[in-house]
């Protein structure tokens, strides 16, 4: 039974501000694993926003199925405290073809938090219920309304609450990082904590934080009791991850960990990619970047790190990134 339960859950790609874009997505949906993305958010204050602010958070609204070129669909993230604003923005994202709307109350970044938006919201479920709740009126039913939280701002106390003001707002689905938001990105990460929201709301619940690899992801599904999951920072750290779970849901086969060339070959093409529009020495600086995120679990990673650290011409970083 377990077996089973396990080999029937979907993978997402969580957003990831300044760093998963719509060429990052691209990347890391070409090979079989995911089963849905979503956006950067877009930061919504007090008015509604032109659509290029829309496009450019979400190029793949400019398609004809709102997917990665593999075909993967790309949920569109908005992140604010003004019901009004999120509401009217909503439709805004509606009537420019966006499947599905996700609303951030998890972003853990201080200068967010200040300014009334993510993680900041939940020391109030009742503001969670009425941004939830604005935006899915808005929609109609048009399309999907999901949330995004953590376990609280500095503590776990309003973790329940704030879970079942999504549902009670019209969410259709829950992602909870186990963490609060004080806690950041520090391990642990408390899956079972979404366990025991899952037991109090009816809507599906995503377990999201720490899954590293094949173990997390069987740890994370079994504490919390989740069908489904969500994989951000170890996603750049490991393209493969999302495939090898993949991989073991349908055959019970653990592949080999996913060796430096595969990571050192997602970089170069990632950076030949960027070159096309971006200038090189803005693609060493996003290069650098994704690197710093592979370092995670990967000692030849950070030996790579380490060695190009300090190049600032493009082709010679590339070059330094595979050692014969």
């Amino acid at each position: 039974m377990v077996v089973n339960l396990l080999q029937s859950g979907k993978i997402g790609l969580a957003p990831m501000e300044g760093v998963i874009d719509a060429l990052t997505r691209d990347l890391l949906t070409r090979e079989s694993g995911f089963d849905w993305t979503v956006t950067e958010f877009v930061r919504v204050v007090d008015a509604r926003l032109p659509p290029r602010v829309f496009y450019k958070h979400c190029p793949e609204l400019t398609q004809a199925s709102v997917a990665t070129p593999s075909g993967i669909p790309v949920h569109l993230q908005l992140l604010g405290s003004s019901p009004t604003a999120l509401a009217a923005n909503a439709r805004q994202a509606l009537a420019l073809g966006a499947v599905s709307i996700d609303l951030n109350f998890g972003c853990p970044a201080k200068l967010v938090n200040r300014h009334d938006g993510g993680a900041s919201l939940l020391r109030q479920p009742d503001r969670v219920y009425q941004a939830v709740k604005a935006v899915s009126d808005a929609l109609e039913g048009e399309i999907p309304v999901t949330a995004k939280i953590r376990l609280g701002f500095s503590n776990r106390r309003l973790a329940v609450a704030c879970a079942q003001a999504t549902e009670a707002g019209g969410a259709a689905q829950l992602v909870v990082h186990a963490r609060t938001r004080d806690e950041g990105y520090r391990p642990p990460a408390h899956w079972e904590w979404i366990g025991k929201i899952r037991r109090h709301v009816s809507i599906p619940v995503v377990a999201n934080g720490d899954i590293w690899t094949l173990e997390d992801y069987w740890k994370a599904r079994t504490l919390s009791g989740c069908q489904h999951v969500m994989l951000g920072r170890s996603a750049l750290a490991d393209p493969w991850l999302a495939p090898r779970i993949r991989h073991w849901q349908q055959t019970g086969e653990r592949l080999p960990e996913s060796s430096w060339a595969m990571r050192a070959s997602v970089l170069m093409e990632y950076a030949n990619l960027q070159r096309q529009q971006l200038p090189d020495r803005v693609v060493v600086s996003l290069v650098k970047q994704w690197l710093a995120q592979m370092r995670q679990g990967s000692g030849e990673a950070n030996e790579n790190f380490q060695r190009v650290k300090r190049i600032t011409e493009l082709d010679h970083l590339l070059k330094n990134l595979v050692v014969d």
